[in-house]
């Protein structure tokens, strides 16, 4: 690789964003008292004995003098639900601090909660680096706790995730059927949803068939037997004559003949049955993906979407609106 004295600021930024770094947060007590803090991903470790850490500032920031004046100073290392904080400090002529109840740290250095990892510091050194004046700090203190870490990478944040092992990779490409076999894997998933979900419908009265017509038509009201029976040929439940008779007779739903089809559409009863089921499945998954990181519920959906892509056979979509209704 040639080199050369000159770059091209823009491609030279976008290079170092191709090393991921962690996101932290630097905070001081002011001599008069006032608690100063600001993110930077400029961090890194210089020695284990004796312990010490580095960070830089850029000669521009207006919290400069504070830090140079400093004698003791705190780097929070922001865990993957932290995103917001790391905005909020990143902002300038704001009292970055409010509501949050921080502790005191030595020399009444503000402490942030929540963070991966908390390193109370001295001041060491302070070195002209280029644009910036790098921070040297011995550890006096230090916390941390089991969360993951929160990451910045290519100008967005970003999060960490374990590579998985040899042996796992072989395990999940097995080919013989097993409990890690997807085959396996999606529908014992389902049914332990599903479960829950129907346990309610049906402490309301409502079979399956009758809880996928109460759906249906929330997403869509008015819509032909047929389609819905279409809709939902994929779990195996037919719609019958007798299912939609009993949602007439509990005044859920209406019927009427248009065009040789058989319509149903939702009463206001009906709507408010249907609502109440709705929003009870929906508390079901908000209670499964509160015990996955926000981060692992996010991809999770986004990979079955893919797998509904991929494994698509033309079947009809079950929630959305039918364009031609």
């Amino acid at each position: 690789m040639p080199a050369t004295n000159e770059f091209d600021a823009r491609e030279f930024r976008n290079a170092l964003g191709t090393f991921t770094t962690g996101v932290t947060i630097v905070t001081t007590l002011a001599e008069n008292g006032d608690r100063v803090g600001l993110t930077a991903n400029s961090f890194n470790s210089v020695s284990l004995d004796p312990p010490m850490v580095l960070w830089s500032l850029a000669k521009t920031s207006g919290s400069l003098d504070v830090f140079k004046q400093a004698k003791h100073w705190a780097v929070h290392i922001l865990a993957d639900d932290q995103d917001n904080l790391s905005n909020t400090f990143a902002k300038k002529g704001m009292d970055k601090f409010e509501g949050i109840d921080c502790a005191e740290g030595i020399g009444g250095i503000p402490l942030l909660p929540g963070c991966t990892a908390v390193m109370q510091c001295k001041t060491e050194y302070a070195y002209e680096g280029g644009d910036h004046i790098i921070f040297v700090g011995r550890v006096l203190d230090f916390a941390r706790q089991e969360k993951k870490p929160l990451v910045f990478l290519q100008g967005r944040y970003a999060v960490a995730a374990g590579k998985p092992s040899l042996e796992e990779v072989q395990s999940a490409t097995i080919t013989s059927f097993s409990s890690n076999a997807l085959d396996y894997l999606l529908p014992r998933a389902h049914y332990q949803i599903y479960m829950r979900v129907r346990a309610h419908h049906e402490s309301l009265g409502l079979n399956d068939p009758q809880y996928f017509v109460l759906c249906s038509l929330s997403a869509q009201n008015h819509r032909a037997h047929g389609e819905i029976n279409a809709m939902f040929s994929i779990t195996g439940h037919k719609i019958t004559q007798g299912d939609i008779d009993s949602l007439v007779d509990r005044k859920l739903i209406t019927t009427q003949h248009q065009d040789n089809e058989l319509m149903l559409s939702l009463t206001e009863d009906g709507k408010d049955l249907a609502m109440k089921v709705i929003a009870h499945s929906k508390s079901i998954e908000a209670d499964i993906l509160g015990q996955f990181e926000i981060w692992e519920a996010v991809q999770l959906k986004s990979l079955l979407r893919r797998l509904v892509q991929i494994t698509d056979t033309g079947l009809p979509p079950m929630w959305e609106n039918n364009p031609q209704g």
